[in-house]
């Protein structure tokens, strides 16, 4: 099987998206965003905002490595980089101090605030890139990376779709602690990433 898809890299891909992109943690700010609108217009924001931050992530996945290469910017220092963003993040989400996105008067909610940077944000597509400059072309990687990409915007888009009952099923308490244990791991990953980027900088001398 792993001559065909990297288990391994796949259940990293998921695992880490997940936590940064923290679907349970969407739900009170969808809800929040899409108050007052009928169940069609809800239906619709969910699949649109999706729909960008899969099309935001794509692109970097795609042509990440070019950016860097143009930009002189190597895997360890882009590793430290993400490893620094993604703690801060996870601290947001440990502590409850990330701001919650508003409402903006004339713009399409789904494209803005909710598709990015909401979903697609700093920290997944400097994931994302991370992954694809480890995978370094490898086919079991790459299919990985895609099908991971593809496996968690799907679970995003039920979260988001089924918002309502997911919330009633929770509820407050439990969206918090699912919060916190995302952020848990999302800064474990973090100090992950800072720890080979350091240990690459060390080897290359």
């Amino acid at each position: 099987m792993n001559d065909i898809i990297n288990l391994g890299l796949l259940s990293s891909v998921i695992v880490t998206l997940f936590v940064i992109m923290d679907p349970p943690g969407t739900v009170p700010v969808f809800i929040s965003l899409t108050a007052g609108q009928s169940r069609a217009v809800r239906k619709r924001a969910a699949w649109q905002a999706v729909l960008v931050a899969f099309g935001v992530i794509v692109v970097f996945a795609a042509f990440g490595q070019q950016i860097l290469s143009h930009l002189g910017i190597t895997l360890p220092a882009l590793q430290c980089a993400g490893g620094l963003l993604l703690l801060l993040i996870a601290l947001q989400l440990l502590t409850d101090t990330a701001e919650d996105p508003v409402q903006t008067k004339n713009v399409n909610i789904a494209f803005v605030p909710l598709g990015t940077p909401l979903l697609a944000g700093p920290g997944a597509i400097v994931a994302t890139m991370v992954f694809v400059q480890r995978a370094d072309g490898r086919l079991p990687d790459v299919v990985a990376i895609s099908v991971g990409i593809i496996a968690i915007h799907l679970i995003m888009w039920l979260t988001l779709r089924f918002s309502g009952i997911i919330m009633r099923i929770l509820g407050e308490n439990g969206v918090l602690l699912v919060t916190r244990i995302a952020g848990l791991l999302l800064s474990a990953i973090a100090v992950q990433l800072v720890a080979d980027a350091v240990s690459d900088f060390i080897k290359a001398g």
